[in-house]
């Protein structure tokens, strides 16, 4: 196991990942993704953001490797580029679910 300490002062590449995620279409575009790729209509279609909204965000995961282009033809797909990506976002909303205090 690493030692947390000395990994948390190399924080400021996982704080770059983290403010990404922060943005809610950004996290709604990932988990939509699930294990398939798809084109940037279909995730234009599942999530209701308009083609510009979604491309622009396409495009800062893309950048931070957290999704992978393909193409197939004419048009790109798009990919989460590990699995472990989809686990780890389920992980956290089920931590985060813990959070929630009864009403």
């Amino acid at each position: 196991m690493t030692d947390i300490v000395t990994d948390c002062y190399e924080v400021k590449p996982l704080s770059e990942i983290f403010k990404l995620l922060s943005e809610p279409n950004r996290l709604q575009i990932l988990c939509g993704l699930g294990m398939e790729c798809q084109s940037v209509g279909s995730i234009v279609e599942q999530t209701g953001l308009s083609q510009t909204n979604v491309s622009f965000h396409l495009r800062l995961l893309r950048e931070a490797g957290l999704v992978r282009p393909e193409k197939r033809g004419a048009f790109v797909y798009y990919c989460l580029p590990d699995p472990r990506l989809l686990h780890l976002l389920d992980d956290f909303r089920e931590w985060a679910d813990t959070l929630k205090k009864p009403e």
